[in-house]
């Protein structure tokens, strides 16, 4: 197994981030295999759509509307809402596998790999990819 960790800034505001191009810049030509992505944080997670043509911000809208930044939530230090960001990675989990076939994700033609975060607490992630072959 290999495995590297990543730092990625995504500020002060809810943002679905595309990582595709570090998950594919870790790989190795010839890797055959699976490579998994994983986010230790407890209020963000990993998420495969497609994003560019307004996917990411009908996900953070959907979020926006299940999840909504108000008073509801009985986690309550941090900013106003925060217990939604808690509640996130059940429904975006913090992990994604993707095949790992001749060095290449194996992914649609519309697909990335994404960051997801609704935190506006913290600005910094880290993203462990770890690459394991059978």
């Amino acid at each position: 197994m290999r495995t590297e960790t990543f730092e990625f800034r995504t500020g002060d505001r809810a943002q679905v981030r595309d990582i595709t191009e570090t998950c594919s810049g870790f790989l190795q030509a010839g890797d055959e295999g699976l490579l998994n992505i994983f986010v230790p944080h407890a209020t963000a997670g990993v998420a495969i759509l497609e994003t560019g043509a307004g996917s990411d911000q009908d996900l953070l809208a959907a979020l926006a509307d299940l999840l909504p930044a108000d008073s509801r939530w009985q986690h309550r230090h941090g900013s106003p809402g925060h217990g939604r960001d808690h509640v996130l990675p059940a429904l975006i989990a913090p992990y994604a596998t993707v095949p790992v076939v001749a060095g290449r994700l194996q992914l649609g033609t519309w697909q990335s790999v994404c960051l997801v975060d609704t935190n506006v607490d913290n600005a910094v992630r880290t993203v462990r990819l770890s690459f394991v072959t059978g």
